[in-house]
């Protein structure tokens, strides 16, 4: 009898996982789209309202503070009243905002929509990380981090494409209240299987409880390792930013590409990380040395950059090197993702994931200026040269978290 309730069990429990694993997966794609939601459009804005490339990178900037601040704040919430309630709140912000950036009509608009949206991005990974940990099976882990890395992926290859199609037929303006519909849309799907999304909230009975859980709440915050993660997320994201902001103004002037073949470039780039995630999640599944799988990743990815930084390929090459650095980039999501479970405290998810992921708000919101003010200063090679540098950054941190997770557990 045990046995036959064992075997129905099974299929049930895979059944919900993977309806747990999709629905955050769609949060969590809307999320990484909206990372996106203004610099697709750059070229169009920036004409506009007269600005600099600078101050198109304040505009980022802006987004990823408020959502790096937000994030560190957000943990301890879902820790608190359950990620459910949490996730919905930030759809809605995401939605809010797009309609407020639609409908600028000067630069302190654009700032007060990016500071909206900063908002609503700054609850996902708390929130999704509670999810995924406390709802889906312990051996469907890896798989469900390599999805959830996917649809991020996912998320930001289809930006440009979404946001640049509906901008070249028609306005800038357009594009961004189109855009709107999209975080409802998932909002509406997650409300209509909010049973699937409830966990559990501790609650203490008593002040003295109470008091001792606060008191306990910050002991993660002790963990070197969980800054270390911090920082080796702040590396990634400073890659990644220059990435997402700036490399196609680069390539566009050192390989004289079309605006089209520029975004095209970045989709690859996209795409391709999405693929290397898939990967990853098979290798993160098979090994719990991450930090190593990391760092394999990253250095085939800053080769890549440095190759591309040097102007000595055509530019179709030059479209499969960012292809080729997506791929490198990806492979290590599902290993970052599992090298922070093993780092973090049991009962803290929430708060630990809140901390280490404002590293990577944290890390998006620097890089603009910095790659912005490269790209003022005109030298666009150097976008790819700081991309590898911040590759190699990441690398000594995750080698630093793996040898302390190990030793800790040895």
């Amino acid at each position: 009898m045990t046995t036959l309730a064992t075997n129905q069990a099974a299929p049930e429990n895979m059944k919900k996982d993977v309806m747990v694993i999709s629905l955050v997966g769609l949060a969590h794609g809307i999320s990484h789209f909206f990372h996106m939601i203004l610099a697709p459009l750059f070229p169009w804005i920036k004409d506009a309202f007269s600005l600099s490339f600078a101050e198109l990178g304040l505009l980022m900037t802006v987004f990823f503070v408020i959502s790096g601040i937000g994030q560190a704040l957000s943990g301890f919430i879902v820790d608190k009243v359950g990620a459910r309630a949490v996730l919905f709140f930030g759809i809605s912000c995401l939605g809010v905002a797009a309609l407020v950036l639609s409908m600028s009509q000067n630069y302190s608009m654009l700032l007060m929509g990016s500071m909206l949206a900063g908002v609503g991005n700054s609850v996902f990974h708390p929130s999704d990380y509670t999810l995924l940990n406390k709802k889906v099976s312990s051996q469907r882990l890896g798989y469900a981090f390599s999805v959830h890395g996917i649809t991020g992926n996912l998320g930001w290859a289809a930006a440009p494409v979404f946001l640049v199609t509906i901008a070249g037929l028609t306005t800038w303006r357009t594009a961004l209240f189109c855009a709107a519909f999209l975080p409802f849309a998932v909002l509406a799907v997650l409300v209509f299987y909010r049973d699937l999304l409830h966990t559990e909230v501790i609650q203490h009975k008593s002040a003295t409880h109470a008091a001792k859980a606060a008191e306990g709440s910050m002991d993660f915050m002790r963990i070197p390792a969980v800054w270390m993660c911090f920082g080796f997320f702040f590396m990634i994201a400073m890659a990644l930013g220059g990435i997402q902001s700036f490399s196609s103004a680069s390539l566009r002037q050192m390989y004289d590409m079309s605006l089209g073949s520029a975004t095209t470039a970045y989709t690859f780039y996209m795409l391709a990380s999405a693929g290397g995630m898939l990967w990853g999640g098979f290798l993160a599944a098979r090994t719990t040395n991450h930090d190593r799988t990391i760092t394999l990743a990253f250095s085939f990815a800053g080769i890549f950059s440095l190759i591309l930084a040097s102007g000595v390929v055509n530019a179709g090459i030059a479209i499969l090197l960012m292809g080729a650095i997506g791929f490198g980039s990806g492979v290590a999501g599902p290993s970052r993702d599992l090298m922070i479970r093993a780092a973090a405290p049991k009962n803290a998810t929430g708060r630990v994931y809140g901390i280490v992921y404002s590293g990577l708000d944290s890390g998006l919101a620097v890089a603009p200026l910095i790659f912005g003010a490269i790209m003022d200063a005109h030298h666009p090679s150097w976008v790819f040269i700081c991309v590898g540098f911040f590759q190699v950054l990441a690398i000594l941190t995750a080698v630093n978290v793996g040898s302390r997770t190990r030793a800790l557990a040895a």
